[in-house]
């Protein structure tokens, strides 16, 4: 693997008596896709809000290219460059694809929503909203109230909303919930994209998706981190197929 952009080490998070996680160590180098897989429960979201800034840790530390981000909540760390998009789709319903993306652009200049009147008119916003519209699939919907989109042009959108940022580290908590199959096959080309030139974190239960994009996968079960290797080296792990995979060992 490159040289780590994330590197986290013994990250936990208690809630009572719930271990969500439990000593978990991450890496992700610069241009890896890396998959966190485990079963419901298994404390796949807590990670990411953890990776996020969302939700501070018990234990542990987070190190974001070489330096040590653990203190810093959710706006800091996206100002370091990192963004999110969540399992259920936020995006503004009243507000076009382009004035989502365009706000997403804005907020990375950051600019005061108090303008934006001017933004709507606004070719240095607008522009790099058309061009990351186009580069996700929905350049002839950017006209169109994100409450018509399609659920699936949703999710598409919300991850145009998520690069607009040009983050270092995009963290994608499953971004193909609810899609049926021919949007889900659309979404997996778009991220297939993003190999090699951006480092992305992707929890997912689409194992079809998960084996066809990830460089790397971790598997997490009740907040431990079981396996991590390529995708061959997962499918042949005996302990993941018992565990996550529904085989016996």
């Amino acid at each position: 693997m490159t040289e780590a952009l994330l590197e986290v080490r013994g990250l936990a998070k208690s809630f009572g008596a719930l271990r969500a996680t439990d000593q978990v160590d991450l890496e992700v180098g610069a241009g890896e896709t890396h998959a966190i897989i485990g079963p419901n429960g298994a404390g796949k979201t807590t990670l990411i809000s953890q990776l996020a800034g969302d939700l501070r840790p018990d234990a542990g530390r987070i190190r974001f290219a070489g330096e040590d981000i653990t203190a810093l909540g959710a706006a800091k760390r996206s100002r370091k460059g990192f963004a999110r998009s969540f399992q259920i789709t936020s995006v503004y319903r009243d507000f076009t694809a382009l004035d989502n993306v365009a706000l997403a652009v804005q907020a990375h200049a950051g600019h005061s929503f108090r303008f934006w009147r001017a933004a709507r008119s606004e070719p240095a916003l607008r522009d790099p909203a058309r061009r990351q519209l186009d580069e996700v699939g929905l350049g002839a919907r950017a006209d169109v109230l994100a409450a018509n989109l399609a659920h699936g042009e949703q999710r598409q959108l919300e991850v145009a909303m998520a690069l607009a940022s040009r983050p270092r580290l995009l963290l994608l908590d499953e971004p193909m919930a609810g899609m049926g199959a021919e949007e889900s096959q659309r979404m997996i080309a778009f991220l297939g994209t993003l190999k090699r030139r951006q480092a992305v974190i992707l929890v997912e239960h689409d194992m079809d998706a998960v084996f066809t994009l990830a460089d790397r996968i971790s598997v997490l079960v009740y907040g431990r981190i079981i396996a991590s290797g390529t995708p061959p080296e997962i499918r042949a792990n005996p302990e993941v197929r018992a565990a996550y995979l529904g085989e016996g060992s």
